[in-house]
């Protein structure tokens, strides 16, 4: 066996065509991948990597929310195995390298200890979590939370399709990923992810890893505003109560609070009128608010003044305002072990590095609920995510496998 983890790389090659052939399952004509959570395309890219962790020689086990875990066994039955993983659903139209790099870094990990024939005294888990992106499905992170326990089964089954024809268990059923495996799961030694950064800062400064020191607050909420749909030529404008008014207002108020709160990124990503007509005023407008912070009181005085902000501008249009509250997690912070581990692993290999947090949402940030967690980050060409057009150089995705490779070596030993 070898004496340390210096000793070891992973095949880069080898993951860098698994990341190319799980692209084309759901390819995009942009060059990207769309597998959103619990569609065909979604099962068939977890069939693909099932196949590659039963090839590896992994004991796999679905559980009740779909969430796929392949287990490399440890030379001590009795400890706890250290897990590796992310998700392999998308956004729509989305890239190639968001969570599938976590998975197939962490299948490489496991391959590579195999080419070696290394034993480790813990066992080594890969980890496919369910719907990580929250994109037909609220809440986001939904596998890894109701793994770790902050959400029962029965409600996660009972959520509906965006169209509410079919429920979340029906559609596990659909794609054969509905697991007999009991959740919560069993909790890990540790958790690490491997992660591409989604934003500039570590290309922008040169910098080759990210050692995550945590994940920020967040808050979806969808809005619907009431008002009273009319004619737009006859109707004077002190007669009008018009919801698309007060959803204009709510995006600028979004942003003034990004100017006066630090730390604080606020988004109106969708929004739609009715009637939706040109010569009708707005009887309703709906529309979503993504507010983030990695300070819990910073975010909470974001809600309180956005929404304080929306009442009185919707009092001043005679709009009525109802919320419905889609995600709500507050910050997360990773253990200081794993993020020394990421340090001295960037270090190891020759590369820069830099603690930072995350401004996404990761699996991570529901497993730092049960575990010792951590993430390594490698630099998103651009800042550019969740678009066809996101890339992550090769030299980086391989750097990225052997730092999470190094890190997953020193605590499978432990």
């Amino acid at each position: 066996m070898p004496g340390g983890a210096a000793e070891l790389r992973i095949n880069g090659a080898r993951l860098l065509d698994s990341i190319a052939c799980l692209a084309e399952i759901g390819a995009t004509p942009e060059g990207g991948a769309e597998r959103l959570a619990f569609t065909p395309e979604d099962g068939a890219g977890r069939d693909l990597v099932r196949s590659w962790m039963e090839d590896a020689g992994l004991d796999i086990r679905v559980d009740g929310i779909g969430n796929v875990i392949g287990r490399r066994a440890g030379e001590d039955p009795d400890a706890a195995p250290v897990m590796l993983g992310s998700h392999t659903d998308t956004v729509g139209n989305g890239g190639r390298y968001d969570g599938n790099l976590g998975v197939l870094a962490a299948l490489e990990v496991g391959r590579t200890l195999n080419d070696r024939d290394i034993r480790t005294r813990r066992p080594l888990e890969v980890a496919i979590f369910s719907n990580e992106e929250g994109s037909r499905y609220h809440p986001d992170m939904l596998g890894s939370l109701v793994y770790a326990g902050g959400l029962d089964l029965e409600s996660a089954w009972a959520l509906r399709s965006p169209d509410g024809t079919r429920t979340l268990k029906e559609e596990l059923e659909a794609i054969g990923y509905l697991g007999e495996a009991p959740v919560p799961g069993p909790v890990p030694a540790a958790y690490v992810e491997l992660h591409i950064e989604q934003g500039p800062v570590l290309e922008a400064e040169g910098i080759d890893f990210g050692a995550v020191t945590g994940v920020q607050g967040i808050l979806w909420e969808e809005i619907t505003l009431s008002g009273k749909a009319n004619h737009a030529g006859t109707t004077p404008m002190r007669f009008r109560h018009d919801a698309g008014v007060v959803a204009a207002d709510a995006v600028l108020l979004a942003r003034q609070l990004t100017r006066e709160i630090p730390g604080q990124v606020a988004t109106v990503g969708r929004m739609s009128f009715a009637p939706g007509l040109t010569n009708v005023v707005p009887g309703r407008a709906v529309f979503t608010l993504d507010i983030r912070n990695p300070d819990p009181d910073r975010l909470r005085r974001a809600e309180d003044g956005f929404f304080s902000g929306l009442e009185a501008a919707a009092g001043r249009e005679g709009v009525r305002i109802e919320r419905r509250e889609l995600a709500r997690f507050g910050p997360a912070v990773f253990d200081e072990k794993v993020i020394a581990l990421v340090e001295e692993a960037a270090a190891a290999l020759g590369g820069s590095c830099r603690r930072m947090p995350s401004g996404a949402g990761h699996d991570a940030q529901m497993m730092s609920r049960v575990c010792p967690t951590g993430m390594v980050f490698v630099p998103s060409v651009g800042g550019v995510s969740h678009n066809p057009t996101e890339f992550t150089r090769d030299e980086d995705v391989t750097a990225g496998g052997n730092a999470l490779l190094t890190v997953a070596f020193a605590l499978l030993k432990s």
